[in-house]
């Protein structure tokens, strides 16, 4: 069974002559375990693409099917049940809650997920260590680097082994060498779970890393 298929999807913004088309009938099928790359220039619909995917928008046509049971996306309820507990997202910017620590932020995924206290515990500690942030666990967001609040967003987003990891830019906020551990770091967490890996980025470097690299543009998309 295929973890994710999409078929024509479209989403359009806005009406009449102002109407701007982000997806242009996209059909698509993703494995369980597969880690994708999706390259593609600015505004050709990647960032609109994750977030239909990840539940966060809705399309204007075509439908989602998620471990072969289709997505409703007029059920708002069922939405967030399902990125709670089966969907990691981590976004250009980290998006923390500025008034939790780094291990509160943590520690609402784990529950949100059903996870016991030991288990997000134990995680937490487990993944600021590959991370190299582990001495940052009870800092505030605001008093972090750019770049650790990344690092932070990217456990967040694989914290709770959900079965779809999405990744807007990642390492933009990363040095080379940090940004590089990142990105393995989400390789290695989607093939170790069995999980499905999207990651758009514009480095083309990290491309090796990758099972598939796909390209979108002009809301089409093809293999690079």
């Amino acid at each position: 069974m295929a973890a994710l298929v999409c078929h024509n999807l479209t989403k359009t913004y806005g009406r009449g002559a102002l109407a701007e088309t982000a997806l242009a009938g996209v059909t698509i099928r993703f494995r369980a375990g597969e880690c994708c790359m999706l390259l593609g220039p600015s505004g050709s619909g990647k960032t609109t693409f994750l977030s239909i995917v990840g539940c966060l928008l809705s399309p204007t046509g075509g439908t989602v099917e998620m471990e072969g049971l289709p997505i409703d996306y007029t059920k708002k309820g069922r939405l967030t049940r399902l990125r709670r507990k089966q969907i990691g997202f981590v976004f250009q910017h980290a998006q923390l809650l500025p008034f939790l620590s780094v291990f509160e932020n943590l520690s609402i995924v784990g529950r949100n997920a059903g996870l016991t206290g030991k288990e997000t515990k134990g995680r937490i500690h487990s993944l600021l260590e590959q991370l190299g942030i582990a001495r940052y666990s009870h800092r505030k967001p605001d008093d972090l680097s750019g770049g650790q609040r990344q690092r932070v967003s990217i456990a967040r987003a694989v914290l709770h082994r959900p079965r779809i990891i999405l990744a807007d830019e990642p390492t933009a906020a990363l040095d080379w060498e940090n940004g590089q551990s990142a990105t393995k770091l989400l390789v290695e967490q989607a093939h170790n779970d069995g999980a499905l890996l999207i990651v758009v980025s514009h480095d083309t470097r990290l491309v090796p890393l990758f099972d598939r690299t796909l390209h979108l543009e002009s809301g089409q998309l093809r293999s690079a």
